[in-house]
């Protein structure tokens, strides 16, 4: 079997267990990335477990990967071979054992409104507004549809997210405005954000985007898409809301991949003085 029919069979089975579409292109990706490492080989079965190593223990030195991305790449070849060979193999002892302790990147208040006075662009602005307002993870935000604009109750329908479960946030009334007018002046026909030629909007784009905000409001932090998203969740808690109803809006299946926020939040608001300052 080569490896596109090995990928082939590996998510089409994962659709039939019900994982999300984007699980399954991340899932995708990362298989690939194995497979092409493997090409020497002719079978899944005739990889040894110390190939499986090594290439693990490269992508760690010399490709620098994350944690994160040890982790889900581990995972995927274990699948892969779940999947498509109905055999459990054992990788458990190539997951990173520590957690990194760094938090994660947040844009302050004022930052944030740079960003937007900095974006002209009525598409990209609402784009971004959406991001932020909602808390939204990038593939969510270019997986909505004019259907999920429940603009009468004002709030937002997520279907089919991370862990293929639907949540739903509010829509802030200043956003409603913004995609009412964008609505009217782009007329889009099935996603609510879409390309040139129609369909989805591209991720790259929506990354550019950002880049130029920050370059043009002159904002000298570093952040990505997602950052947005760490953005609204810090505010939140910084605001006073219960930690348990931002886990909600965010998403999350754990109230732990939530409490990091609460930390980042009480550095911010205890304004610890430094021992220079009593000198």
């Amino acid at each position: 079997m080569d490896n596109e029919a090995l990928i082939s069979v590996m998510t089409e089975r994962m659709a039939l267990q019900r994982y999300s579409p984007n699980t399954i292109k991340a899932y995708k990706q990362y298989a690939q990335v194995f497979l092409q490492a493997m090409s020497d080989y002719t079978s899944l079965k005739k990889i040894p477990v110390s190939e499986i190593e090594d290439f693990i223990n490269r992508m760690v030195t010399d490709n620098k990967i994350s944690v994160s991305y040890q982790r889900s790449l581990v995972g995927v070849i274990k699948k892969l071979y779940e999947l498509t060979l109905d055999e459990k193999i054992k990788l458990d002892y190539l997951y990173p054992k520590r957690n990194l302790s760094s938090l994660p990147k947040f844009f302050s208040k004022d930052e944030i409104k740079r960003v937007f006075d900095a974006t002209d662009n009525l598409k990209h602005k609402a784009m971004l507004m959406t991001i932020y307002s909602c808390g939204l993870r990038l593939s969510e935000l270019l997986n909505l549809k004019i259907t999920d604009i429940r603009s009468a109750d004002k709030l937002l329908q997520i279907n089919k997210s991370k862990g293929n479960k639907d949540r739903v946030v509010s829509l802030p009334d200043r956003l409603l405005e913004i995609l009412r007018e964008y609505y009217r002046q782009y007329k889009p026909s099935t996603y609510l954000f879409e390309g040139a030629n129609g369909g989805r909007y591209s991720e790259r784009s929506v990354q550019l985007v950002l880049k130029k905000a920050l370059a043009k409001g002159k904002i000298n932090a570093s952040g990505s898409v997602h950052t947005l998203r760490h953005s609204y969740a810090t505010h939140l808690i910084q605001s006073g809301v219960d930690i348990r109803i931002v886990q909600k809006l965010l998403g999350h299946e754990s109230i732990k991949t939530t409490q990091i926020y609460t930390h980042i939040a009480d550095i911010d608001s205890k304004k610890t003085p430094s021992p220079l300052d009593f000198l």
